[in-house]
């Protein structure tokens, strides 16, 4: 019955959400839940009580409260951080965050796909930077407001810095960043930076996935792969992953690409929602067949369903992470991913 109510409260709410411009919407959701965010996780639980428990999930050194994450794109800054426990994830990841606060590429930049259920944006990686993010994080963590959940920071490259200094750009990040996170994600694959799909080459992912490994120490980093990859440069990626150390892969990111969409055919950026789900699922195939169990990986792409989930998890994803589908079913999606999932070992 709190479920219902929940569901209603959202049928309410969102088409007032979807009068405002997509990126204006968002500001207004994280403004608010950055005000309070735990009183808003208090309010969630008690509509939708509790997050489903789940047996721990351990991948690549974490241990997950729960198969279905948060993706980075959502909670750039670290707004809310103590509140997407509330929504049953079992962990986040903030970011994209850069080593320099980056005011990301003009508007608009961020546009719906209402009957595909889809986003396409163009944002650039705006953010306030590496530094603002730990400041933020370290007072979280120094109030007691941590939450009981392993929490990320996807890292990308800073616009002014040039592809050939990109690892020290990405390792600035890192030694600002690792006292206060639990792991990394190395954004490579943003089709909204340019030349940044290049480091998905073999030569250039060795070198910089060896050194953020190296500089991250004991904390996992996990690298996060583009769908528009061809076969021969995908499967080189993540052979490249697993002799760099990294502890887990996740696949997959936007699509430059407009797989069964109908909308604004002409805007460019990349493309997540439901019509990539059948891209980033044949892609998370292939990357599961050339793993074969060697490292770790997070299925994301499209996901809105248990089905969904359950299927990537079947098919030998350690977990999930989805940020789409949250906008377009409302806060109540997690609890029912969750509660449609199989009981974990």
């Amino acid at each position: 019955m709190r479920r219902i109510l929940l569901s209603l409260m959202w049928r309410l709410t969102r088409p007032f959400l979807f009068m405002l411009n997509a990126e204006r919407a968002h500001r207004l959701v994280m403004s608010t839940l950055s005000a309070a965010p735990r009183l808003h996780g208090f309010f969630i639980r008690i509509l939708v009580g509790p997050p489903r428990r789940f047996s721990p999930i351990m991948v690549g050194g974490l241990r997950l409260a729960g198969p279905v994450g948060l993706a980075a794109g959502l909670d750039k800054d670290g707004e809310a951080v103590s509140f997407w426990p509330a929504l049953g994830f079992g962990f986040i990841e903030m970011g994209t965050v850069t080593c320099h606060a980056q005011e990301g590429n003009p508007g608009p930049r961020l546009f719906r796909l209402k009957p595909e259920g889809a986003l396409i944006n163009r944002m650039g990686f705006n953010n306030e930077g590496a530094a603002a993010l730990a400041e933020r994080l370290a007072a979280i963590r120094a109030a007691g407001r941590w939450p009981n959940i392993p929490v990320g920071a996807n890292i990308g490259k800073s616009k002014i810095t040039p592809l050939e200094n990109a690892i020290d750009d990405y390792l600035e990040s890192v030694r600002v960043l690792a006292p206060v996170v639990d792991y990394f994600t190395v954004n490579v694959s943003s089709p909204n930076t340019p030349g940044l799909r290049k480091l998905q080459e073999a030569e250039p992912l060795h070198a910089l996935l060896s050194a953020v490994v190296a500089a991250a120490k004991e904390l996992p980093v996990l690298v996060k792969f583009s769908p528009d990859l061809d076969d021969s440069a995908l499967s080189g990626a993540v052979k490249v992953a697993i002799t760099s150390g990294c502890s887990g892969i996740i696949a997959t990111n936007t699509t430059c690409s407009r797989p069964l969409t109908t909308g604004r055919l002409d805007e460019t950026g990349g493309m997540s929602g439901a019509p990539l789900w059948p891209l980033s699922r044949a892609r998370l195939q292939l990357i599961l067949d050339e793993a074969n169990g060697a490292i770790p990986v997070i299925g994301a792409g499209g996901i809105r369903t248990a089905a969904q989930a359950q299927e990537l998890l079947d098919a030998g994803c350690a977990a999930v992470q989805l940020y789409t589908g949250l906008i377009f079913e409302g806060p109540g999606l997690i609890h029912q991913i969750n509660d449609g999932l199989k009981p974990t070992e």
